[in-house]
């Protein structure tokens, strides 16, 4: 079975949700959950 993580795409897909993580960190905190 292959496993998935090794995958190029799955591992961007990664750092693309960190990203988001971190840019949305400094959102005030009422427009968090508005997204």
């Amino acid at each position: 079975m292959h496993n998935f993580r090794k995958l190029r795409i799955y591992q961007k897909a990664i750092d693309f949700a960190v990203e988001i993580y971190k840019l949305t960190k400094s959102f005030p905190k009422d427009e968090i959950f508005g997204l």
